[in-house]
């Protein structure tokens, strides 16, 4: 991220008539925040994945999600995901279903690179690295995109920023699955699982599809 002008706004607490040379730095440094704010919103959010010790996972992204609060980092460090799956096993002559790690020793966490970021991330306890940095402090590789929808589908998750909210009775176009440019309106919102009910119209019916938020966009 780039650095906040040193002088952000600091002008606007002058109470007296501001004499040229004011106006002059003054109008210097709206020019100043205007380029910070344009640079601040070009950033994306990534999703990268970190090394910590096998059998903390889940430790570590509960200690990220609480460091991400407490340190006000909730604009740069979005989900922190432990990728599971599940495993069927017979035991006594019943089927016992457990959650198991798809990559022990790995979580995986969405947010936007900058410095600050990537020193809240770094240092949680229990993280021992970026998978992708070359070390000395250099930035990481983010995973390609196909290879968060592969890992985040399989949970049944969505790989839209789950800041995108959806109500109930909002009319939408589905615009990836088998109900492809078709439009309805949302009936239900998990917002823990991304998931929405939507109803559309086909051969004069409604039909109710169960949708990923990453499969609508809002009219």
């Amino acid at each position: 991220m780039p650095d906040k002008p040193p002088i952000f706004g600091i002008l606007l607490s002058v109470q007296k008539p501001p004499s040229m040379t004011v106006f002059i730095l003054y109008s210097k440094q709206l020019k100043g925040d205007a380029l910070w704010l344009k640079q601040l919103h070009r950033q994306k959010n990534d999703w990268y994945v970190l090394h910590t010790y096998s059998g903390y996972e889940n430790k570590v992204k509960t200690n990220l999600e609480q460091r991400t609060s407490s340190m006000n980092m909730d604009d740069y460090i979005f989900r922190v995901v432990v990728p599971e799956e599940e495993e069927h096993e017979q035991k006594n002559g019943k089927e016992k279903i457990e959650m198991k790690k798809t990559f022990p020793g790995y979580v995986l966490v969405e947010m936007v690179m900058t410095d600050q970021s990537w020193f809240v991330v770094r240092n949680t306890p229990g993280v021992t690295g970026f998978v992708g940095s070359h070390g000395a402090g250099s930035k990481p590789a983010p995973l390609l995109p196909e290879e968060v929808a592969n890992v985040l589908h399989s949970m049944g998750m969505s790989t839209r920023h789950n800041d995108v909210e959806f109500d109930v009775g909002e009319p939408v176009t589905i615009i990836d699955g088998a109900f492809t440019g078709m439009h309805g309106k949302v009936t239900a919102v998990d917002k823990e699982k991304m998931k929405l009910k939507v109803v559309t119209e086909m051969f004069d019916r409604e039909v109710t599809a169960e949708l990923d938020f990453d499969q609508v966009d809002k009219l």
